[in-house]
């Protein structure tokens, strides 16, 4: 399916928004779970989706295509810990294109957008997570300037020998 990105539009997420959304985050959830297998079976909820929505320091955008939700992410302002060189930075999350529209450049334009609020709320530093082993999602991020930092280990001890 080719997309022709002027048709794309990029807004703030609404209340309006949540059923579609909370599609989205099963759909998340469902894509991760070969990467972590500490995740609960059944519906999980990582996100208070209305109260992100809400938050003043948190945007949630969505991406339209034809009056369709083809995607969502959400950026926000947190604290840096005391030894960090910054105060604050921009937090990214939720970055979700449903699967029959990735691939055409929709993932770089909503991190282009959520980047930009997070520069006009005068914050220089932008972090997310994604899984080590996510190689799609990992290319992705690092195409539009992410780097590495932190991977984060576990081990179930009962395995131990």
């Amino acid at each position: 399916m080719e997309i022709n990105k002027e048709n794309i539009t990029t807004r703030c997420a609404t209340n309006e928004d949540l059923p579609v959304l909370g599609k989205f985050l099963q759909m998340l959830v469902e894509a991760e779970r070969p990467f972590n297998p500490t995740l609960k079976d059944g519906e999980i909820f990582y996100y208070d989706l209305e109260t992100l929505i809400a938050d003043e320091q948190t945007t949630v955008l969505v991406l339209e295509l034809n009056a369709e939700v083809v995607g969502c992410g959400y950026a926000q302002i947190r604290s840096a810990k005391v030894y960090e060189r910054h105060e604050r930075f921009g937090y990214l999350g939720f970055m979700f294109v449903k699967p029959e529209f990735r691939g055409k450049g929709l993932n770089s334009l909503l991190l282009n957008e959520l980047k930009q609020w997070v520069l006009s709320n005068g914050i220089t530093e932008v972090r997310l997570d994604v899984y080590h082993d996510n190689d799609a999602a990992v290319r992705a991020y690092e195409k539009v300037g992410f780097k590495k930092l932190l991977t984060t280990m576990r081990c179930d001890i009962n395995d131990m020998n």
